[in-house]
């Protein structure tokens, strides 16, 4: 059965991270693709896939066809245009962030259940090779009982313009969200959290440009980070644990690839190169210790419709529930409610 769906918005996000993987979905098709602005020189191709573009949101909307619509928009239109889709009976997956506060989310959230609907945020990061390869060191135990975990997404981008704006806007809201849900996703609620959210590049800026956050789980903390002038980069994932630690530099490669035209039909797409696998150093049972490149396991974004497409005609569980996806918000919320840095309990 294939399952017929919508896009909202035909930005960046659309085109780099939604449709070429959805090409590859044989059981989901896009039946329109919703944008106030029409760009035909850009359109041509998906139109050549059957892919109708429209201004009109309302042809979308009723079309009873379509069961999902992604909504592929600026970060402060989410809520109004999810719940213009969930108020017409569809399904939808909002890019991140989900919302900008508990309230919204709740709101959408509920919307949906009153309706049998899903909604869910577009957490494709879940499925980042990187995040996936330290899932597999955590599930073996190489380096036993986790104690610290380092989160990094630098970059070197000097800026020294003015930004200002809605924190939904800011760096925290939009990277931020990402790290702190793979990390949720990994540990669950933690115990406290310390915010360091910041503008460092231009004082007079009122959207934030770098963030760490400290997650503390009694022995565990885990900190996640980025900062916008680093010309040498930490390792993406550092890892500390009672028997050994595990590193892993350079991010996952999908992006790079797309931004070449390399498409994820390829067959080396999103594939790492070995100088740039993890690497381990453990003790061993028997006291030795061991020393090992852990390849890089696959990511693929596309996967996150493979979920949704299970839970919206098999009925199976959302990747992201709506308890994770409250306490993301939660968490992003309460850093930006007062000064920086400051310390929350949870």
């Amino acid at each position: 059965m294939a399952l017929k769906m919508a896009i909202i918005g035909f930005g960046k996000s659309a085109n780099r991270y939604h449709l070429p993987y959805l090409k590859q979905r044989k059981n989901i098709e896009v039946k329109y693709i919703y944008n106030h602005r029409r760009h035909p020189e850009r359109e041509t191709a998906y139109q050549n896939m059957g892919i109708k573009f429209t201004t009109d949101l309302d042809e979308v909307l009723k079309d009873d066809e379509v069961q999902l619509i992604t909504v592929c928009t600026p970060a402060d239109t989410h809520f109004d245009f999810a719940k213009q889709v969930l108020e017409s009976g569809k399904n939808v997956l909002v890019e991140k962030p989900f919302c900008k506060t508990v309230a919204e989310t709740k709101q959408l959230l509920d919307l949906a259940k009153e309706k049998h609907l899903i909604a869910m945020p577009y957490q494709n990061r879940r499925f980042d090779s990187d995040y996936l390869t330290l899932k597999k060191v955590l599930d073996r135990g190489y380096v036993g009982e986790p104690l610290e975990i380092e989160s990094h997404m630098d970059k070197y981008r000097p800026d020294d313009q003015v930004h200002t704006g809605d924190k939904i806007n800011g760096t925290f809201y939009g990277l931020g969200i990402h790290m702190l849900d793979q990390m949720l996703a990994l540990f669950g609620k933690p115990e406290s959290v310390a915010y360091d959210i910041r503008a460092i590049q231009n004082s007079k800026s009122t959207l934030d440009d770098y963030y760490q956050m400290d997650l503390h789980y009694g022995k565990l903390k885990v900190t996640v980070k980025t900062n916008p002038l680093v010309a040498d980069p930490y390792p993406r994932f550092i890892l500390h644990g009672t028997t050994g630690s595990y590193l892993k530099y350079d991010i996952d490669q999908q992006e790079n690839d797309l931004k070449q035209g390399i498409m994820p039909d390829a067959d080396d797409f999103g594939q790492d190169t070995p100088d740039k696998f993890g690497h381990v150093k453990y003790h061993n049972k028997n006291g030795d210790w061991i020393e090992k490149q852990i390849p890089t396991v696959q990511g693929d974004y596309g996967r996150i419709y493979d979920t949704l497409y299970d839970s919206i005609v098999n009925g199976k569980a959302k990747l992201v529930s709506d308890e994770e996806t409250l306490l993301d918000i939660e968490i992003l919320e309460r850093g930006i409610q007062q000064p920086s840095p400051s310390v929350v309990k949870f």
